[in-house]
């Protein structure tokens, strides 16, 4: 049974934006922190950000002011807004809470 879902990735120009989602099971999103992690070519997996179940949000000081998390309870789905993308935000994107982890999703900045 899938319990995270990411959608979203892509091809952007630097300075470009994306929107990631990741679509969670109802009982995974209604009583975890939510958070998206990043894992760059030859690098290890890092946390990006993340958001409680009451909608408190923090980020890695490196996409402060230019990403946005907000989890949407209608539709069980946390959102990652990206903005002002660099090269150096290349990469697999992945949605965790608690346990589990989703596939990932690709995320290209290049000209």
């Amino acid at each position: 049974q899938v319990q995270l879902v990411e959608s979203g990735g892509g091809l952007v120009q630097p300075g470009g934006s994306l929107r990631l989602s990741c679509s969670a099971s109802e009982r995974i999103f209604r009583i975890n922190t939510i958070a998206w992690y990043r894992q760059a070519p030859g690098k290890q997996r890092e946390w990006v950000a993340g958001i409680t179940p009451n909608g408190v949000t923090s980020y890695i000081d490196g996409v402060k002011g230019r990403f946005t998390i907000s989890r949407d309870s209608a539709k069980n789905t946390v959102s990652l807004e990206m903005n002002s993308l660099k090269p150096e935000d290349t990469a697999v994107y992945y949605c965790h809470a608690w346990l589990y982890w989703g596939q990932g999703t690709q995320v290209t900045v290049a000209s």
